[in-house]
């Protein structure tokens, strides 16, 4: 018997595992029938999510909290159980405007740190306030902008306008001379680039090595209502992005995306991030960035609560959410690791003990306990050396100066 089962995504190459998994056949295997749905916005995906009009959605993992939360509209319970990738964002801002940076690119993207300071320093030099496009306020990359931005004493909310619009609008918008610069998912920063309006000023996988990214969501009462089909589908999902993540088939994973179904851009600009080369200004050297995007290694598809508190910490400390114990909870319960333990139970995927973390602890390649096989964890460092325990949130908030 094969389920079929309608998936929202957004044309972005983080949408690869739900593409492979339709493509390659993993989904069939575990007789599931994949309609992906190509959608324009977040809001819209959103909404088709909430509404029933599709069976889960490729996801910013913090607007699946904010959903729960009832941040966007009334509250509407959310799982996420699987994690589709982490990182794979990049900020670009005008070439006029990244002039006033650090020349060589890759000592740029290198010390955010210090490239946060040259931004601080270059906004009063700018001929405006510089509005900077995020693809949506609960986004992951909005999330690390502001945390990047504010490292440096930068106020996002008065010093620079943070603009919406969706992810496939930014090069336009770009070009019309509506925004200054951008923070998306690619390829869309690298189509920016190669355009020869904007250079790369920041990726997501140095404010936050292996920061949390896309998730797949389901509404929390069609998952359990359906164990059998999730287990299914999830099942699908892994093989796909072990798949996604050999380097033997990133070209063939490119055009895949290329296809106008889905990204509906040029292969050669999908595979960079897939590859992990990065070209940063139009016309150079790729810059090697070999973590750029991971689909499975490492437990990337293992759905930690302590990246949801995170999430729901950096919520608060931007006044989106008031902070309570029994908020914290609810924002924490959407990552659902007990649905991916059952899903792979029977399966040889290694998959931490824990179901929390230290977040940012981890400089090195560092073994842990696994339920089965071994299991290494790859850095997980933030850029600014801070380390986010969820069992103490408000001793992590206090930490900041820059508060709301």
């Amino acid at each position: 018997m094969t389920t079929s089962l309608r998936i929202a995504f957004l044309p972005l190459t983080d949408a690869a595992v739900l593409v492979a998994a339709r493509e390659r056949g993993f989904a069939e295997a575990e007789g599931i029938a994949l309609d992906l749905v190509r959608t324009t916005s977040w809001a819209t995906l959103r909404d088709r999510l909430v509404y029933g009009q599709v069976q889960a959605a490729h996801m910013l993992a913090p607007l699946a909290v904010a959903v729960t939360l009832g941040l966007s509209q009334q509250p509407a319970a959310l799982a996420a159980p699987y994690k589709l990738n982490v990182n794979g964002n990049m900020l670009v801002m005008a070439c006029d405007f990244a002039a006033a940076l650090e020349p060589d690119v890759a000592a740029r993207l290198a010390d955010p740190l210090g490239t946060a300071h040259d931004f601080a320093a270059a906004i009063g030099l700018w001929r405006r306030k510089p509005v900077i496009g995020v693809v949506h306020r609960f986004s992951s990359h909005a999330i690390m902008l502001r945390y990047w931005l504010a490292s440096a004493g930068v106020d996002p909310d008065r010093d620079v306008v943070l603009r919406v619009l969706p992810p496939s609008l930014t090069v336009e918008a770009m070009r019309a001379g509506e925004i200054d610069g951008f923070i998306a998912g690619e390829p869309w920063g690298s189509a920016a680039v190669e355009a020869g309006l904007a250079e790369s000023v920041a990726i997501g996988e140095r404010i936050w090595r292996r920061g949390v990214e896309k998730v797949l969501a389901f509404r929390e009462a069609w998952a359990e209502e359906n164990p059998d089909t999730v287990d299914r589908l999830l099942r699908a999902l892994v093989r796909a992005a072990a798949w996604c993540d050999d380097p033997a088939n990133h070209a063939d994973l490119a055009e895949l995306l290329a296809a106008p179904a889905y990204v509906d851009q040029p292969a050669d600009l999908i595979a960079r991030a897939l590859s992990g080369q990065m070209v940063a200004r139009a016309g150079e050297a790729p810059i090697a960035s070999p973590d750029f995007m991971l689909f499975a290694r490492e437990a990337t598809p293992f759905p930690w609560r302590s990246q949801a508190l995170w999430i729901y910490s950096q919520l608060v400390r931007w006044g989106m959410v008031e902070h309570d114990p029994a908020t914290a909870a609810k924002a924490g319960a959407v990552f659902r690791p007990d649905i991916f333990r059952r899903a792979l139970a029977d399966s040889d995927v290694p998959m931490p003990g824990a179901s929390m973390k230290l977040e940012g602890a981890v400089g090195m390649p560092l073994a842990v306990g696994s339920r089965r096989g071994e299991l290494t964890l790859g850095p997980d460092r933030f850029f600014d050396g801070r380390v986010f325990d969820p069992e103490r949130i408000d001793e992590f908030l206090a930490g900041f100066t820059l508060l709301r």
